[in-house]
């Protein structure tokens, strides 16, 4: 098979996985390979970028080793028993096309993942076998993002962390229950285990960063010492280990609520520092499992998930406050509005907050209000009384922020918005339903058969 049909079909059997984002790299630079031999930088001049319509920067190279794959996980479409197109890459033919990519100014680096042959451990071995031949041979210093696999030994998937800027494991599915169901080859325990043992790697290679560089600025003589006389183990060691890791799961595979996602996705963060968690909507794939649903999620449910787990991180919010504990939406984010909205609405007791007054927490809670605009009020209200002008310069959401604030000139009880059917400002409008006056399609003869005999 030609590698241009490979190409075609193993990139577009890695189009699934949502987990491959470059923020928070640490730069590599060519200029610091052997003799100034390097190709490719993770940052700077010479790389192009391609924008997907939501806005992602996209430029990588992303693809599957292979997509054969001993497991038959139901929900993917390079399970053992699905019917699709099926190819291999060698290593050689990855390590070639990454660097013939990134010379052509298609891409700053590479995603790679892999369906799993022979065993866990001899695929690790492979993929591994790419970004070492790329950092070491071809002295390669773009970004390479490595998917691993739970299944293989810790001491593999400890090694590629010191050639990859960032490595993942995808979770897939929020609970052990519908792992045994959906993927019964996988083990939820193992897969955090695996994190454990990344998260306390990258830890180690920081806190050995931090010790050069305190030796560095201080110019603590003992220490140096002690790192000279360590000088053969710092070797065996890469200088640069991955900045951190990521995961994936899977919305509307299973029947597992908002709620229940999200509070996995909170224990991940806490537990093993993740740097990120993507939500990607589950959909049909062809000559699907009978045990899968058959229509996909709404995809404004991925984008609540992701706005929600924006607010756990960075807001201060619970999983229990996001999603409420009782009613027709229990366990469930609501759909028309976001997170945050809805959850000021059901909470109009904690509700206008004076921005002159309020505590940091407070303010984060306020519709509207994002957290770079927060301290950037409570900076400015130290020397003046804000009004709403000077929130209208900070590009605040007024639209969203006035029924939930007070200013020096502003008090929503004086506009009358201060009432029960705020929801109704904010729900989206009712979509006018249609009606298809397209022409039927002919009838056919087993058409006139169905009508006779009654069948379907």
């Amino acid at each position: 098979m030609k590698v241009a049909r490979k190409l075609e079909i193993l990139a577009d059997a890695a189009k699934y996985d949502a987990s491959c984002a470059s923020s928070g790299a640490v730069k590599r630079d060519s200029s610091d390979s052997p003799g100034g031999r390097g190709i490719g930088s993770a940052g700077g001049a010479g790389i192009c970028h391609s924008y997907a319509p939501d806005g992602r920067c996209i430029s990588l190279l992303k693809v599957l080793l292979t997509n054969v794959c001993l497991y038959d996980c139901h929900y993917c479409i390079n399970r053992r028993s699905s019917d699709v197109a099926r190819a291999r890459f060698s290593v050689e033919e990855v390590v070639q096309l990454t660097l013939d990519f990134y010379k052509r100014n298609y891409i700053e680096g590479l995603f790679l993942s892999s369906g799993i042959v022979r065993d866990a451990d001899y695929t690790m071995e492979q993929v591994l076998r790419v970004a070492k031949t790329l950092r070491e041979e071809h002295h390669f210093r773009g970004y390479i993002h490595l998917k691993t696999i739970p299944e293989a030994s810790q001491e593999l998937i400890e090694e590629a962390g010191k050639y990859a800027d960032r490595i993942s494991i995808n979770i897939e599915l929020p609970s052990e229950e519908s792992v045994r169901e959906l993927a019964p080859e996988k083990n939820l325990r193992r897969t955090q285990e695996a994190m454990g043992g990344i998260r306390n790697r990258i830890e180690e290679a920081r806190a050995e960063q931090r010790d050069r560089q305190r030796v560095k600025e201080k110019g603590y003589r003992e220490k140096a010492d002690a790192f000279a006389a360590g000088a053969a183990f710092s070797r065996t060691r890469s200088k640069i280990y991955a900045n951190g890791q990521s995961t994936q799961m899977i919305v509307g595979a299973d029947d597992s609520t908002d709620a229940t996602i999200l509070e996995r996705s909170d224990h991940l963060y806490r537990s093993y520092r993740l740097n990120r968690v993507y939500y990607s909507a589950f959909s049909p794939i062809p000559s699907p499992s009978q045990i899968l649903p058959a229509v996909a999620p709404p995809l404004v449910r991925e984008h609540r998930l992701y706005q929600a787990d924006w607010l756990l991180r960075y807001y201060g919010f619970a999983v229990g406050e996001l999603t409420p504990q009782e009613g027709k939406n229990h366990g469930h984010l609501d759909l028309d509005l976001d997170p945050k909205l809805s959850w000021a609405l059901r909470h109009r007791d904690r509700f206008p907050v004076d921005v002159n007054r309020a505590s940091r927490e407070e303010l984060l809670r306020v519709p509207g209000l994002g957290v770079r605009n927060t301290d950037r009020i409570l900076k400015i209200r130290r020397w003046s009384r804000l009004r709403l002008d000077d929130l209208a310069k900070l590009r605040v959401d007024l639209k969203k922020g006035l029924p939930f604030l007070i200013t020096a000139d502003h008090n929503p009880a004086r506009l009358g918005l201060d009432s029960e059917r705020l929801r109704a400002r904010f729900a989206p409008p009712p979509e006018q339903l249609e009606f298809d006056f397209s022409p039927s399609p002919e009838p056919t003869r087993k058409t006139f058969e169905s009508a006779v005999t009654g069948e379907v």
